[in-house]
Order: structure tokens, then C-alpha cells, then sequence
């Protein structure tokens, strides 16, 4: 067995569970990120994964594997600079552990995360989010389920991880009626919930298994839904409320984009970024600012505030013929 077995199998339980107390989704991610590079590096070198050596996973190697993910995979630069954050980590750790491999440890650590254009953020509508709400069939169980899991997600903005993640013991509708979840950075928050939101989730609450760990939202069978089937049905209601809500037609709509929705409702309303931040779970507030650069109403309502510069009228005017004749003299 080489270096980089033990040292890679040390990275995850000694840094990651041990030292970090990295939540299962981090861990997740970079175990895929390392069986995808592995692979990778023993399809180019027909080394099995247990004997690879560090120096086999040098700069060039790692460059050609970001490369592999971007235009074999399709992975976009977000998704290729997350997995090279991966890399970089392992790499930190390697190098204390093996010096005799500093210049190939420093060579992969010196390769930059890829810069990328930004896009604005996509939201919904009032009239949008009425029309996905109304294309839930209210006569199914299905659809009685699919209608207050968009309503509580367009309200709270909770992550699709958190949604999933709710059980009938995180809601609370009683006075200061709220929902409380364990969120990403296992930060704990709560949110509170608007009385149609509270009316709604009494009515489901009267459907589901009394069991109060039980998912909030489950799965026909009893167990949590998976991200796939939101995704799926999100798509199917979009498709549905496009025949209603023309602006809805070749739109995408994700889990994500409803909680975009969530912060410039709010945005609108008024409520200053740094509370946005603190309703959404951002640890900083400067993630925020994206809804200030996506927010046409409010960039037309500065607009409006400033005066109009008095500038030339450059329309074209001819002079007077008597003019014109006694410039000509």
C-alpha cells in the first residue's frame, strides 16, 4: 500500500469526522470528489486506486481531472471549483504529513479556483407563485402535500436539505407559531410562519402519522422524499401553472429558486439585508447582496428619487431661411 491510501483514509476520519466534526453532507461530497479522482487517475495510468502514489497526483494530473469534469461530465465551474476545494484540503493535510512531497503538494495547491460569470438571481412573482400554489390538486393526498410544502418553503426560504429534514416536532402553532430546523454549518434557527401558512400546516398535520419524528413531508411509502422527486415535482407544477401563468413557460423553477423568492418578498416588503441574512441562514451578509443587484423595483424607485440630467436636446432643427440666407453673405 502507498502513501496516499493511509493518508487519504486518516483525512476523512481523523480530519473530517474526528478533528472537524464535518456534517454527513461535506463528508458525502468529498468522498465523491476523491472516488471520482481515483478513478479518474487510474483510467490514465492503470494503477489501481490503493497503490497510487501522491507524486501520481501531481499539478498536471489534477488540472487534466479539473478539465475532465467541465467538458466530459458537464459540470459547471461552481461544481469544478468545489471539487478542487476537495483536493486542496486533502493536500493541506498531506503535506503535513509527507514533506518528501512539499513540491507536489505545493504545485496542486497553487491551482486557482476558475473565476466565473455571475448570473442574477431567478425568482417568482406573486402572480407565479399563486399560479404553482393552484396547480396542486387539493382532491389527492399528493396534492394536498405538494401545496403546503411550496407554501412553507416560498415563506421561510428554507433549503431543500432543511425541508426534507422537518418532522410534526419543528413546527409549532401555538402563540409565536414558528418552524424550527437544524441547518447548514448546523446553525439552528426559527421562522416564523404567516396564519396562512399555520392554516395550512394544521390541516396537514391532521393527515400525517402522529409519530412526531416522522417526516414532515413524506414520501408515499412512509420515508422522506429525495431531492429528485421535489425537483421533479416542482417541474411537473411549473409545467402546469405555465398554461395559467404565460411568464411560467420555459421557466426553470428549482427548490433554490423558491428560496429566492423568499428573500426578495422580503426585499420588497422593506426588511434590510442584514435581517434577510439572518432569516435565510447566511453566514455573511454579503451573500445577500445578490438580491440588491437582482431587484429591478428598487433600482426604478432610486431612479425615480434622482433628478433627470438637463442635458442638450440633440434632435436636429434647420435654421430660419432668413438665417440661413444671411450666413451664407
Amino acid at each position: 500500500m502507498s502513501a496516499l491510501a493511509p493518508t487519504l483514509q486518516a483525512f476523512f476520519t481523523d480530519r473530517l469526522i474526528r478533528q472537524r466534526d464535518a456534517s454527513a453532507n461535506t463528508i458525502a461530497a468529498y468522498r465523491d470528489t476523491m472516488r471520482m479522482l481515483l478513478g479518474y487517475v487510474t483510467a490514465r495510468t492503470g494503477v489501481p486506486p490503493s497503490l497510487l502514489d501522491i507524486e501520481q497526483l501531481d499539478a498536471p494530473m489534477i488540472g487534466a481531472f479539473l478539465d475532465h469534469l467541465e467538458h466530459e461530465r458537464g459540470n459547471s465551474v461552481r461544481t469544478r471549483n468545489a471539487r478542487l476545494s476537495a483536493i486542496h484540503s486533502l493536500f493541506r493535510f498531506a503535506a503535513l504529513a509527507h514533506p518528501e512531497h512539499a513540491d507536489t503538494i505545493a504545485r496542486v495547491l497553487a491551482i486557482p479556483p476558475k473565476r466565473f460569470d455571475r448570473a442574477l438571481v431567478s425568482y417568482l412573482t406573486e402572480d407565479e407563485v399563486d399560479a404553482l400554489l393552484a396547480a396542486c390538486n387539493p382532491d389527492t393526498w399528493t396534492g394536498r402535500r405538494d401545496h403546503t410544502f411550496l407554501l412553507l418553503a416560498v415563506q421561510t426560504g428554507l433549503r431543500i436539505s432543511e425541508m426534507i429534514a422537518l418532522t410534526p416536532s419543528d413546527v409549532h402553532l401555538d402563540t409565536g407559531a414558528h418552524v424550527a430546523c437544524h441547518g447548514k454549518g448546523r446553525k439552528d434557527r426559527i421562522t416564523p410562519l404567516t396564519a396562512t401558512t399555520i392554516t395550512a400546516l394544521r390541516e396537514w398535520l391532521d393527515e400525517l402519522d402522529p409519530d412526531p419524528s416522522a417526516p414532515l413531508f413524506p414520501a408515499p411509502r412512509g420515508g422522506r422524499l429525495s431531492r429528485d422527486a421535489i425537483e421533479h415535482r416542482l417541474a411537473h407544477y411549473t409545467a402546469k401553472a405555465g398554461n395559467a401563468c404565460p411568464s411560467l413557460q420555459g421557466k426553470r423553477i428549482t427548490a433554490h429558486v423558491l428560496r429566492h423568492t423568499t428573500a426578495m418578498r422580503l426585499l420588497h416588503a422593506g426588511v434590510d439585508t442584514s435581517v434577510i441574512a439572518l432569516w435565510l441562514g447566511h453566514v455573511s451578509v454579503d451573500t445577500t447582496q445578490i438580491y440588491l443587484h437582482a431587484d429591478m423595483t428598487l433600482k426604478e424607485k432610486a431612479l425615480a428619487r434622482t433628478s433627470t440630467p438637463q442635458g442638450r436636446d440633440s434632435r436636429y432643427r434647420p435654421n430660419d431661411n432668413l438665417i440661413t440666407w444671411l450666413e451664407a453673405l
